[in-house]
């Protein structure tokens, strides 16, 4: 595992330089490789933006994680999702590039719920502060997502909205992108006998 800090990805994200957040993940990706590793795995989602500076040039084959969502989705039957994560995650086609070849729609939060979320991830749960405002806060927007746009599962797209959102508290079921990636990794790492 290698990661350089979040801080160091925000510096590049907030001026919107997705190469340098792609020459980070490639940092990271040379040094893995150099210890042994044989794939690679980005836990977070908004840096997938930068997949595309990545992939060709990475020594190490990646795992997407809009790949791994996708795929859970299909195998649930699942046809309409409600997208979630930081404004820079749901603004992008991270999750459109994968999920339209597979049949998939997707519904992106408003422009006001988008500042919301990005807002509730950034300023509460990445400092470990989970309030009930912000548990309710997400209820109405995965409420919305089901009674306007019909949506039949909401994907969860940040590494930390599981902190707070789940099955038990979602009126959709979750897809909980960090998860799936893991359980992907883990059955591309340990092939079934």
């Amino acid at each position: 595992m290698h990661t350089h800090s979040l801080a160091e990805y925000m510096k590049c994200i907030d001026r919107g330089d997705w190469r340098g957040v792609g020459d980070l993940m490639l940092s990271s990706a040379n040094k893995l490789a150099q210890c042994g590793a044989d794939l690679l795995i980005c836990p977070d989602n908004t840096i997938h933006q930068a997949f595309e500076f990545v992939s060709t040039r990475s020594p190490l084959p990646w795992l997407h994680i809009a790949d791994s969502v996708a795929d859970e989705a299909k195998r649930r039957g699942f046809r309409r999702l409600g997208l979630t994560g930081t404004q820079w995650l749901v603004q992008s086609d991270v999750y459109p590039e994968r999920f339209t070849p597979r049949g998939l729609e997707f519904v992106r939060p408003n422009p006001d719920e988008r500042t919301e979320i990005s807002r509730i991830i950034m300023d509460e749960l990445v400092y470990g502060v989970f309030k009930p405002e912000a548990v309710a806060y997400f209820q109405q927007v995965i409420s919305r997502f089901a009674d306007e746009n019909a949506c039949d599962a909401v994907v969860l797209g940040c590494t930390e909205i599981p902190l707070i959102m789940n099955d038990a508290n979602s009126r959709l079921p979750t897809l909980d992108s960090t998860r799936l990636l893991a359980r992907a990794a883990l059955r591309q790492a340990i092939p079934d006998p």
